[in-house]
């Protein structure tokens, strides 16, 4: 007895280290809070709140950024995150802030919003993610920056990608640009990701490439469009199929589906925005 009382003394205190070790090796991956002040803002104001969403059905984190001069009048940004990241932890990091300081007076106002693990930020059982984003998450940012609400442009990375384009297919106008950088696309239903969809009705109704060949680019009348992918990107075929039936560039640069690709190229993506919010 014991003995096993040993073993089970021993056991839980393997846990415990393998746990704190666990802890330790996030804390070392997961990109440090960018602050006001700190050299990695570049200048930037960063705000943070919540908004509790009654489209999502929850509280939902909020970061907004002022470029360096104040964000007053300037233009929008909103940039959505990929699967399992939040809006901070994934984007708002030193070298977005670099690159955003880079564009100078130029510069818009960015908002980073929280869309949970997996929403693919459509509108689906579990919560009406475009609705959220266009009447709350908009809406909120424009009065906390002052910002332009004429010029708006929408864009992210992965599953915020694929989410930029469907939420700007459902308002038609409303926006200067979009942008999806390694844009989470599928050709068929049956090669997405656990939980990106209801079911296949789901994934019909949001098809973005099904969607293009039918209407080409009618549905993002006036707004410039940018897709981009690294050279080693699963979602390559997507993205492609995707370029193609838009009738729009595929831009790809080596690499693969990582934080690695998207960091090295974050000054691409906000020139993009930059020079289609300047011309809106």
């Amino acid at each position: 007895m014991r003995a096993r009382r040993r073993g089970l003394a021993l056991g839980l205190l393997v846990l415990a280290l393998v746990g704190s070790a666990a802890a330790l090796a996030m804390r070392r991956v997961l990109p440090q809070r960018v602050r006001t002040g700190t050299h990695a803002a570049h200048g930037a104001t960063v705000a943070r709140y919540t908004i509790d969403s009654r489209y999502a059905g929850s509280k939902l984190a909020q970061v907004a950024v002022a470029p360096p001069g104040g964000g007053r009048g300037r233009p929008l940004l909103v940039f959505l995150h990929g699967r399992g990241g939040g809006g901070e932890e994934s984007n708002a990091n030193a070298d977005f802030m670099a690159a955003l300081a880079a564009q100078g007076s130029r510069a818009p106002d960015v908002v980073f919003p929280s869309g949970g693990d997996h929403s693919y930020w459509h509108d689906r059982r579990g919560g009406r993610w475009t609705e959220y984003v266009l009447r709350e998450v908009i809406p909120a940012a424009i009065r906390r920056l002052g910002a332009d609400p004429r010029r708006v442009a929408i864009g992210g990375i992965s599953m915020g990608g694929f989410g930029a384009f469907d939420v700007v297919r459902r308002a038609p106008g409303r926006f200067c640009a979009v942008g999806g950088h390694s844009a989470a696309v599928w050709l068929a239903g049956g090669e997405t990701a656990p939980g990106a969809f209801d079911d296949a009705e789901d994934f019909s109704r949001h098809d973005l490439v099904r969607i293009a060949r039918a209407g080409g680019r009618r549905p993002y009348r006036g707004a410039r469009l940018w897709l981009d992918g690294g050279t080693d990107d699963p979602f390559r075929p997507g993205d492609t199929a995707f370029a193609a039936a838009l009738g729009i560039p595929l831009h790809h640069w080596s690499g693969g589906h990582d934080g690695a690709y998207w960091h090295a190229h974050y000054g691409r993506y906000l020139r993009f925005y930059a020079d289609a919010l300047a011309a809106c």
